[in-house]
């Protein structure tokens, strides 16, 4: 666990995002400076954290050693740009995903920090090449999300810890309405990005060679590809879809 100590890490931006690096940040014991322009937004944004940290901790599903109220007393609010970054370590941006709006954070930020700070954005779909151009600080600007190559066991990772929880009780669609103000606000927010990512698919790859074999030996790491090992792995993940059965059974419908 990182000790409190060890610098301040600032959100810019309360939105959903912006709370969910809050909230992870905490649970790792930093200090954690939650910016926004209106007092109001940082106010009824931290109410939401300590709604959801503390029904994470009656669930058991809090990460890290810290309880509930430590994480808690880590994380506090400020509406002036130039006090929240005094002493940061580490500068999250979680503005809406507009170029124009990050670029303008960016330089704001470029004026006011030294040279020791990292300074990361957390959009899904804009170049960093043009999020940081003409910064006097861009070799410290970076892009927190996987910008490269992943290996197969950390992609299946993403959907079995991430995504994939919530499709057991919810679709793509309703993810997506959840994920912001309803589907139009999402659509609003990130619909020129994905269409920026369609983009960028290309032809449809060959489903062989030497990629499919890097794959499978990567799985096989996981499951040995004989025929002890598979047939245990269905075993265990059919026991799993009868359990998560058996749960939404018993989940309330809405």
């Amino acid at each position: 666990m990182a000790s409190p100590a060890a610098g301040l890490v600032v959100i810019v931006g309360s939105g959903l995002i912006g709370r969910s690096w809050a909230m992870l940040f905490a649970s790792g014991g930093f200090k954690v400076k939650l910016y926004d322009i209106e007092q109001q937004q940082i106010t009824n944004a931290l109410e939401n954290i300590r709604k959801e940290i503390k029904l994470l901790e009656q669930l058991g599903a809090l990460k890290g050693t810290l309880s509930a109220e430590q994480q808690l007393s880590l994380i506090t609010g400020c509406s002036n740009i130039q006090e929240a970054v005094e002493g940061a370590m580490h500068i999250q941006e979680c503005v809406p995903e507009n170029l124009e709006v990050k670029k303008e954070i960016f330089a704001q930020l470029d004026g006011i920090v030294g040279d020791d700070v990292v300074l990361s954005s957390s959009t899904s779909c804009l170049l960093p090449s043009r999020l940081f151009s003409g910064l006097a600080h861009v070799k410290q600007c970076l892009v927190a999300h996987p910008d490269g190559i992943v290996s197969p066991s950390d992609l299946d990772l993403v959907m079995s810890d991430g995504l994939g929880l919530r499709y057991a009780f919810m679709g793509p669609l309703e993810t997506m309405h959840l994920n912001a103000e309803g589907m139009l606000s999402y659509c609003n927010r990130y619909g020129e990005g994905m269409k920026c990512v369609l983009k960028t698919f290309g032809p449809i790859p060959e489903f062989s060679g030497s990629t499919v074999e890097k794959v499978h030996q990567a799985m096989c790491v996981k499951v040995p590809d004989d025929p002890e090992h598979l047939a245990a792995r269905r075993q265990w993940r059919d026991a799993c879809l009868m359990r998560l059965a058996r749960l939404k059974s018993q989940m309330p419908s809405q």
